[in-house]
């Protein structure tokens, strides 16, 4: 059996993960590396340990979260679809049940906005793990005069946490937010699409989404 602490420490993926973000950053994107994908992989397994999934499920879609990005290394354009694939041949080579490589490689191909569905499980905590990675330390331009919007929401945003509540009813985002860098409606811009998504990702696992900023209840 693949566990995700295999997937971890391959070298052949973190290498590929590495890479991926180096065109990134060339192309000045915020931060897609190793803390993101932990993240994601970690949120992902949250969600779906929190509402009762089985102890493998969990485990595919942290698998599924940390390569989720490794398509950014073909092009950011359709990154979705060619990780689905470079994931499908790494997890095959690695000998994973062709059931869980199934599962893997759908959620990682209907992650991205655009094309995005969550059509099981782990697709759907993926694309929750995913869309709520907002947080300052993404953001790599030390220069803030010339921050662009995207630098500008993720800088301000001081404090990140995903939580579901005791009921397995709602699934919130709260957001502390920093005004001076960038406003509510600058937020919602750059993200209605994502969060939308969060929303149809989150009626797919039972739950509704709900986006606090400030403490204030804004979706």
């Amino acid at each position: 059996m693949i566990t995700y602490a295999d997937i971890q420490k391959n070298e052949a993926i973190r290498t590929y993960i590495s890479k991926a973000d180096e065109s990134l950053i060339a192309l000045g994107y915020t931060e897609h590396s190793f803390a993101h994908v932990t993240r994601v992989a970690e949120t992902a397994r949250y969600i779906l340990q929190t509402m009762g999934y089985p102890e493998r499920d969990q485990e595919l879609a942290q698998i599924a979260g940390f390569l989720h990005d490794i398509g950014n290394l073909v092009n950011r354009i359709d990154h979705a679809q060619s990780g689905a694939v470079m994931a499908f041949r790494i997890l095959d080579n690695l000998g994973m049940e062709p059931a869980e490589i199934a599962a893997i490689v759908t959620a990682i191909g209907n992650h991205d906005e655009g094309t995005a569905q969550a059509v099981n499980p782990i697709a759907a905590a993926l694309i929750l793990g995913d869309k709520t990675d907002v947080r300052r330390s993404r953001v790599r331009n030390k220069d803030k005069t010339t921050f662009d919007i995207h630098d500008r929401v993720n800088y301000s945003v001081k404090q990140s946490t995903v939580k579901i509540n005791e009921e397995k009813t709602q699934i919130r985002l709260k957001l502390s937010v920093d005004t001076h860098y960038g406003s509510v409606m600058d937020y919602f811009e750059i993200f209605l699409g994502r969060m939308i998504l969060c929303r149809k990702a989150a009626e797919a696992l039972g739950l509704q989404f709900r986006l606090l900023i400030n403490q204030q209840q804004v979706v």
